[in-house]
This record gives C-alpha cells, sequence and structure tokens, in this order.
C-alpha cells in the first residue's frame, strides 16, 4: 500500500534532521578536492541508525557534482542497486526532486511525467513538488511543501552562467541556504568569491563594520528582487579552508611527523585543484614550516583569536565558527568568513529560534542552551566568550584529528533543535574535558596550548577568556618557547618543583648574604675599633653590636614582609581557584618586577641606620672613640653594605623573573606599564653588577690605607671578603645573564600584547 503524503513528509524531516554533517562535509570536500567520485564506504558511519541518514545527504552531493560538474551522470536507480539499505519506493520525495533539478541544469532532456511512472509511490507529492500538471509535459520546478534546501532560483544558479555582472567559473562551497563561487567580476576584471543566498537577514550590513587583516574582505552585495537572490561578493582566497587541512591531517600519522609543512601542503593541493601557483619567496610559509603542528594551531590561533576581538569590539558575534568557515591565504594566513548568522549584539527581541545556527558540535553550552525550547537562556545572554568556545573546539579538533567531546548528532528520528539532542550535548559539555580527550593530545603538545585550549573549553563563560584580545596574547606565549617554559614549566621542571618554595629560597637570598656582612662588619670594627684604638672591654662592644642588629635587621624584615604580601597572597589564592581583579593581578606583577629594587632599598636604609646607631651607642656606651675610629667604621660599613645590598638584588630579582611574575600572565592582560618595568629592571641590573664587579677590589684597596702595625687584626675578614667577593660576583654574573635573557622573552611576548595586530 503506497505511503500517504505525511508519511513521506515524516520521513524527509527525519532523513535532514539524522544526517552527521562532518561526515557531509568531508564528503563533499573530498568531491571538491579531487574532482572525482568519492568512496561512499570511506564516509558512511557504520551505526545503521544514522547510515542510511548519512547515505541520503551524501548522494545529494553526489549527483551535483556529477550532474553539474564532473559530467558523470548517475541515476537513482543506481545508487538503489548499489545500497541495500535504499529502495526505490522509500526515496524521499526531496531527494527525487533534487535528481531532476539536477538534470534540468545539467542539460539533460527531463520528463516530468516518467518521474510520476519511475516513481509511484510518491506521485502524490511529486506532482506538487515540481508542480506537474495534467496538461503539461514538463515540470516547472516550484518550492516544495517540506522547505527544501536551496530555494528554486538558487538551483537554478550552476557554473558558466553570468549572474548580474559576475561569470561563474567554479564552485567553491555549497551549504543549506547558499552557495559560493569563484567569479570574474566584468566591471573590474577582478576574481572574486561570490556567495549567493536567499535575500533576507542582515549579513551584509554585519559585515560592513568588519576591516580587519583576518576577517574576510566583503566587497558589497547586489540584490536580484525578482530572482529574490542576494550576491555577496569579496576577495577570493586559494588556499581552500581548515576543513581541507583536516581532511589532510587525517591521512597523516604521528610516526610521519606533523609540523606546519602540512598545513601549506593542504593549501597548495587545494590551489592547484583550482588551477593556482604556490607563491614563492614568502617569508610567513617559511616561518610557518619550520613551526611544530601544536605551534601552528596557536599561529593560527592567535590570529583568529583576534578577529573575534576585532568582532566582539564592533558588537558583533560569529556564532557558525568551524573549519569550514576559516579561509585560508595562499601563505596560510586564515581569515574568518560566513557570518551569515552573526548576531548584532544591538538587537533587540529576538528569540531563541531566530538566533539558531552553526554547527552543533561546535556550539557553546549557553549557545545549546539558547537553542533549547525549555530553557530560558536567550541569544542576548551571548558575547564573545561563546564565539571563543567554538574556536576551541575548532583548535582542539585540529591540534587532535577530533572533537573534544566526539562526533555528536543529533539521533534519528530528532530535529537538530531537539530538546534530548542538545540535553545529551550539553551533558558532555558541562562534564568538561574527559581523560580520552586528553589522551589524544598530541605528546609535543606545550603545557601552554594545554592550558589556553582547556579554558576556551571551559563550561562556565566566567572562567574562559573573557575577551579574543586576551586569547591572542595567550597564544604569543604559547609562541614563543622562552615565555612558555616559565609561564608554563614542563612537568618535573626545578621551576615548578620549587615555584611554592619561591618566597623562602628569596627570604635566605636575603639573609645570608646580610649575615656574611655582618660578620665581616663585626670582626672588622672589634679588630680595628676596639681591640687597636681603644682597648676597651669586648663585652660592650658586643652589647651594643647585639642591641643595634637586634633591632635594625627584625624591623626590616617585617617592612621587606609586608611588601611582598600580594607575592605571598595572589599566588596562594590563584592556585585554590580564586579569582583576582585585573587591579589586583597588575599591582601583583608590578611587586614582583620592583621587588628586587624595593628589598635593595630596605637593606640599605637598614645599614644606614645601623651606622649611625652604631657610632652613637659607641660614643655613650664605650667613651670617647679617636676619629680614624670612625672612618674605619665609616669604611666598613659601606663595604659590607655593598655586600649586603647588591647580592640579594639578583638573587632576589631572579626568582621573581623566573618564579613569581610568569605565574599570574595566565590570569589577565598585561599592559604597557609591564614594558616599561622590565626595560627599567634591566638598566638597574646593569648597574648592579658593575657594584658587584667593585666590591672585593674596594675591600683590597681600602685595606692598603690602614697602617702596618694594625693590618694584621684585619687580614682575615679581608682575605674572605676578597674571596667570597669573587665567588659571589660569578654567582651574580650567572644571574644576571639568566634574568637578562627571561626579562627579554617577557618583554617580547608583553610588547606584541600591546600592538598585536602587527603581526602578519
Amino acid at each position: 500500500m503506497p505511503k500517504s503524503v505525511v508519511e513521506f513528509d515524516a520521513q524527509a524531516s527525519e532523513t535532514s534532521a539524522a544526517v552527521p554533517q562532518q561526515v557531509v562535509d568531508q564528503f563533499s570536500a573530498e568531491w571538491e578536492s579531487s574532482g572525482l567520485p568519492p568512496d561512499f564506504d570511506t564516509f558512511l558511519p557504520d551505526a545503521d541508525a544514522i547510515r542510511r541518514s548519512a547515505l541520503i545527504d551524501m548522494i545529494r552531493v553526489d549527483l551535483e557534482h556529477r550532474w553539474l560538474h564532473a559530467r558523470l551522470p548517475k541515476r537513482l536507480t543506481e545508487y538503489c542497486a548499489e545500497f541495500p539499505e535504499l529502495r526505490l519506493d522509500r526515496l524521499p520525495p526531496d531527494l527525487i526532486r533534487h535528481e531532476f533539478v539536477c538534470r534540468k541544469r545539467s542539460g539533460d532532456h527531463v520528463d516530468s511525467k516518467a518521474y510520476l511512472q519511475e516513481f509511484p509511490v510518491q506521485a502524490g507529492r511529486l506532482k506538487r513538488l515540481l508542480d506537474i500538471h495534467d496538461d503539461a509535459s514538463t515540470a516547472r520546478v516550484t518550492e516544495p511543501l517540506v522547505q527544501p534546501r536551496r530555494t528554486d532560483a538558487l538551483d537554478d544558479v550552476g557554473v558558466g552562467q553570468r549572474v548580474d555582472e559576475f561569470d561563474l567559473l567554479t564552485g567553491l562551497g555549497s551549504g543549506a541556504f547558499a552557495r559560493v563561487f569563484l567569479a570574474r567580476q566584468r566591471s573590474m576584471q577582478r576574481l572574486v568569491a561570490v556567495k549567493i543566498s536567499e535575500d533576507h537577514g542582515t549579513e551584509p550590513q554585519t559585515l560592513a563594520q568588519l576591516d580587519h587583516d583576518y576577517i574576510v574582505r566583503v566587497f558589497d552585495q547586489r540584490v536580484l528582487p525578482e530572482e529574490g537572490l542576494r550576491l555577496l561578493y569579496m576577495q577570493y582566497l586559494p588556499g581552500g579552508t581548515l576543513l581541507g587541512v583536516l581532511h589532510k591531517l587525517r591521512k597523516t600519522t604521528w610516526t610521519a611527523g606533523r609540523t606546519g609543512q602540512l598545513l601549506l601542503d593542504a593549501i597548495d593541493e587545494a590551489m592547484e585543484a583550482k588551477g593556482e601557483l604556490r607563491p614563492t619567496d614568502s617569508s610567513i610559509r617559511t616561518e610557518l614550516a619550520n613551526l611544530s603542528w601544536p605551534e601552528t594551531i596557536a599561529w593560527l590561533g592567535r590570529r583568529l583569536a583576534e578577529a573575534l576581538d576585532y568582532a566582539g569590539r564592533h558588537n558583533v558575534l560569529h556564532r557558525d565558527i568551524k573549519p569550514a568557515n576559516v579561509l585560508l591565504t595562499a601563505e596560510g594566513v586564515p581569515k574568518l568568513a560566513d557570518f551569515n548568522i552573526s548576531f548584532s549584539g544591538s538587537s533587540k527581541g529576538a528569540g531563541a529560534t531566530a538566533y539558531f545556527g552553526g554547527s552543533l558540535s561546535y556550539m557553546s553550552p549557553e549557545q545549546l542552551e539558547a537553542c533549547h525550547p525549555g530553557k530560558r537562556t536567550g541569544a542576548a545572554d551571548l558575547d564573545t566568550r561563546s564565539d571563543i568556545y567554538s574556536l576551541g573546539v575548532v583548535l582542539w579538533e585540529l591540534l587532535t584529528g577530533r572533537r573534544p567531546f566526539g562526533d555528536l548528532e543529533p539521533q534519528s528520528g530528532t530535529e537538530p533543535g531537539d530538546a534530548t539532542t542538545i540535553d545529551s550535548m550539553l551533558g558532555c559539555r558541562l562534564h568538561g574535558i574527559g581523560s580520552d580527550a586528553l589522551a589524544s593530545l598530541p605528546p609535543d603538545t606545550p603545557q601552554t596550548l594545554r592550558r589556553i585550549l582547556l579554558t576556551c573549553l571551559e563550561p562556565n563563560p566566567n572562567d574562559r577568556w573573557s575577551s579574543g584580545a586576551e586569547l591572542a596574547s595567550q597564544f604569543d606565549l604559547c609562541l614563543d618557547a622562552h615565555a612558555r617554559d616559565l609561564v608554563d614549566p614542563p612537568p618535573g621542571s626545578w621551576r615548578l618543583l620549587l615555584r611554592p618554595w619561591s618566597i623562602l629560597i628569596m627570604e635566605l637570598g636575603v639573609v645570608v648574604p646580610n649575615a656574611l656582612a655582618a660578620y665581616l662588619k663585626y670582626h672588622t670594627d672589634r679588630a680595628l675599633i676596639v681591640d687597636e684604638l681603644m682597648g676597651a672591654p669586648p663585652h660592650r662592644f658586643d652589647v651594643v653590636w647585639l642591641i643595634v642588629m637586634g633591632v635594625a635587621f627584625p624591623l626590616g624584615a617585617f617592612v621587606i614582609f609586608y611588601m611582598r604580601r600580594y607575592l605571598v597572597l595572589v599566588p596562594q589564592g590563584l592556585r585554590r581557584g580564586k579569582i583576582y581583579s585585573p587591579r589586583t593581578l597588575a599591582r601583583a606583577r608590578t611587586d614582583a618586577l620592583l621587588l628586587g629594587d624595593r628589598v635593595v632599598a630596605v637593606l640599605f636604609a637598614i645599614w644606614i641606620v645601623c651606622c649611625v646607631c652604631w657610632a652613637g651607642a659607641m660614643w655613650i656606651g664605650m667613651g670617647d672613640v679617636p676619629i680614624r675610629g670612625y672612618v674605619y667604621a665609616f669604611a666598613s660599613a659601606v663595604i659590607c653594605a655593598a655586600v649586603a645590598v647588591v647580592y640579594p638584588f639578583f638573587l632576589v630579582s631572579f626568582y621573581a623573573v623566573r618564579c613569581l611574575y610568569p605565574t599570574f600572565l595566565p590570569h589577565g592582560e598585561v599592559s604597557g606599564h609591564d614594558s616599561e618595568l622590565m626595560e627599567g629592571l634591566h638598566r638597574r641590573s646593569v648597574r648592579y653588577l658593575a657594584v658587584a664587579a667593585a666590591v672585593p677590589l674596594v675591600g683590597v684597596a681600602g685595606a692598603t690605607f690602614i697602617p702596618l702595625d694594625e693590618i694584621g687584626a684585619v687580614i682575615g675578614p679581608i682575605r674572605t671578603l676578597s674571596i667570597v667577593g669573587v665567588v659571589a660576583f660569578i654567582g651574580a654574573y650567572w644571574l644576571f645573564r639568566k634574568v637578562e635573557g627571561d626579562l627579554i622573552a617577557l618583554e617580547r611576548v608583553t610588547s606584541r600584547q600591546q600592538d598585536p595586530i602587527g603581526n602578519t
């Protein structure tokens, strides 16, 4: 018994809803890249529930390429004979109509009544779909009762035609509601990409706002009111899309190696298929070829993040970020395209249905909720962080060859916006990245890139990067090997192991040189002043010494501890997951870069106070002191203060720059003030290094002014000062070089963050 029209409508709806879109996209891309019919079995999924659905949609693509491009015609009867799961009496009427349209556009003679005889079960629907009348021997294609994949006028557009002033040369891609062609614009005598779609939406107005290096430039639009079509013409990019790169990626094993050359090879293949020539002497291609595959992903991500930041600052969301919507230039530069469902944040009053779009597998949780019929989340709740999530999915797929949440698609019998489907996908996303997905990361993935992508894919928008600019700055870190190792030390690195102990190590770096300086000061003053000049009882000297040192140094320790309070509290809070304001983070970064100078200032002040108090205490507690005694005391104080001040500077600065400052970079954007502080720290380090070199020389030179009958009393401390000074200078010079290298790397990254657009 023939099926009813209602039953066929349901079946057609099931067909379009159940298709795994990525399978169809891959099949279509293989057709476009090779120009030959792909093997269906290579792309068809194994699961019976979705195999037939995928097959139906792949046949749509295959019919169009065979009849209109490759001239390798094939009829639906042949597909049914090839695939047992297909039956002529169960084919969806809209698929039959699609074959009819393809044949007609190819110039083949089409007899509409023959179609009714060939498909008697679907004849009732076909008469309405093809607008077949009893007095007509041919059919005029009209809009079907079930919404078709394209409008009639759009279906009639094909390669070789002239539409308005555009000669359509070849097809570049197609979607559910639009087709893209490489065309020659006659008035300008240039090649452009023309997107032909139904005349609705605000895409031209949206794209007219955007002029950015990493967004496809839209030139203008033409509206054909009689056909109900819109022509959007834009710059032509010959390098294909990231979808083609994905296909290339999945054919390359890790043992064969994946580098930036893989991206270039995919681009070259796409250009060769279009008859384009590969560029020569390109610095960008040379740079890409020398990058590892994870670094290539970071290189692409940085530019796409900048595009999102630019669009976000213009109050525009993309909402359909996927590999097919990222176009590539011949040099490999990515450009974001197809804002056909973009949303301007200034729009008001639109419901969830109006904002539904994009590919489910790339959507953020909040965008899925906006599409959920039972959720209260609306499109107005979306912002750039939703696009950042989608970009994270794309980059994860490029990095690993698979999406972080698997190939989730609507189940058989459900609509794309069905609540059950969305609930299932939301459940996966809200649970975060699983261990299987983490295990798929390439072994050479830097910790920084891993952290960046995991932050992009946080279920809660508040836990993601707040803007495209912040995300771009993180990719800058990832692309600088020295800087990324500072921010995200490799597992087992000594920096990672010592990071929780950095404060204690810096304390030892302050205490040890000061203890040495105090030892030298004590023995020099006692030998030259108390024993040689005054002959006073040594116990008085010891009491005065203990009082002065016992008051001054604990006071200095308290001041230093207060100055570094942010450097103790903020890292501890960050490790516990606490979120700090940008102002607090900026204060902590500033404290880290100025810590060495502040410690030196406090220590210098302590030694000045000690020197004054020591002179006063000697005059009060020990009677008259010869003028020469005060000279000795002052000279020894200068040398010992230099020891106590200079060497702690390098140790404190080393740990502050290498272990403290980098911990704040993953948690917010930096300002130009950071770069200025780094430049200042570098200049002061050079001056302190000169002082460190002078300490042993000044100590030896000062000893020449001591009378020969007194020199024997201090020969031991002077020898100790000379030996320790030389060793300390070598250590200070080593630390200086390390700090210099770290500052150069960090300054290189932070300066790029201030002007990210400059790097193409």
